[in-house]
């Protein structure tokens, strides 16, 4: 059998967006983080050398915008000098940070370096239920200086707050303080339940009414105030009938960068089992996205088992996420659980249900993060 040539770049798309993951190490201990459970296995981090290499590769495969993340990416001494290579190169840079650790001087810095943006965290508006949420003493003081000190010097910025059922009803408040800030954009982003937020799922899921209250809120805000700042409401997928159209699609548009050089569709493809994804150490990136059997393991529609394979929709959602689907039914060909339509959909319906029981609000929450369990009374 002859095997067909390779898909044109035009057809499978460019990887626009590169997220480099530059180390797992991190101050937080959040119970959603979205660090691998085995994290312990990429303690092996690229060199300087071998990041700056991978840039002038991403360039070359038509990548033109790029995240510093991790972990905590200020935890790596070299940043500053991948920014300024990064700038060197042409590319559009963005720093997605906890704020833990950036003084004045280093924000300095990574400005001169042509650091572009700052995607900021904030867990809550209350300083006690922000440090605890994060472990971190202090941590709300730090991430609201850090805040000011981007605004002072002019730098776009994006305030990303990861939505829980601790801090969910919060969110006026929030946008009263991102006012006083003068933050451009803000992300109320429910969390997505991958690694340690799906063990957490129980305690951190809100309930519908949350979700739904929340998000009236920020569209009374948005009458309100228009687009100073610009307010985003990204909702969980278990309150929905139809999945996310995950990364646009497999392969189409983003690529990720592990600690260790594994090249990924996105941040959480780690945890599929049986696809062995490239290392950028051993292979060029242009290889990685247009041939590698990893990166084209489920572009376009061949893969899809049914009701996608003869579903109208396939075309707009891309089947859902395929770690979702791998992580709830242990395949990750199966249409996203997400979707009604999925013979797995009533996995997210008993997880919702769970969320929505009022037994729930009457004992204090249980987080497994990293270190260790922790308990707060609501």
């Amino acid at each position: 059998m002859t095997e067909s040539p390779p898909t044109s770049a035009t057809a499978l798309g460019l990887p626009l967006w590169l997220v480099l993951e530059l180390t797992y190490r991190c101050p937080l201990q959040c119970s959603w983080c979205n660090n691998p459970l085995d994290y312990e296995r990429y303690r092996q981090e690229m060199s300087t050398a071998d990041w700056i290499r991978l840039l002038e590769q991403g360039r070359k495969a038509g990548a033109v915008q790029l995240g510093f993340s991790g972990g905590e990416p200020l935890l790596r001494d070299d940043l500053e000098e991948l920014v300024a290579t990064a700038t060197q190169l042409g590319y559009y840079t963005n720093l997605i940070t906890s704020g833990i650790g950036l003084t004045e001087q280093r924000l300095d810095a990574l400005i001169a370096g042509g650091l572009k943006q700052v995607q900021l965290s904030l867990q809550a508006n209350d300083a006690s239920l922000c440090d605890t949420l994060v472990g971190v003493p202090s941590s709300f003081e730090q991430k609201i200086t850090v805040a000011r000190a981007i605004k002072a010097r002019g730098l776009p910025m994006v305030l990303n707050v990861p939505l829980t059922r601790p801090n969910i009803d919060q969110v006026g408040s929030l946008i009263d303080l991102t006012v006083e800030l003068g933050i451009d954009f803000v992300e109320f982003a429910n969390v997505q339940y991958y690694n340690w937020a799906l063990i957490n799922r129980s305690e951190l899921l809100p309930s519908r009414e949350q979700i739904a209250a929340a998000e009236q809120v920020v569209i009374a805000a948005r009458a309100r105030l228009g687009r100073s700042p610009a307010l985003y409401f990204v909702v969980p997928d278990y309150y929905s009938d139809r999945p996310k159209a995950c990364m646009n699609g497999w392969g189409k548009v983003h690529l990720t960068i592990a600690p260790d050089g594994t090249a990924m569709p996105c941040q959480e493809a780690k945890l599929l089992k049986g696809i062995d994804f490239p290392n950028v150490r051993d292979h060029d990136l242009t290889w990685i996205w247009r041939d590698s059997p990893g990166f084209r393991k489920f572009r376009g529609e061949d893969w899809m088992k049914e009701p996608c394979r003869s579903c109208d929709e396939r075309h707009v959602d891309f089947g859902g996420c395929r770690c979702q689907a791998f992580m709830l039914t242990g395949d990750a060909a199966n249409t996203d659980p997400a979707c009604s339509k999925s013979p797995h959909h009533h996995l997210m319906v008993e997880a919702a249900a769970i969320a929505n029981d009022p037994r729930r609000n009457q004992a204090p929450l249980v987080m497994r993060t990293r270190k260790s369990s922790r308990q707060f009374a609501e």
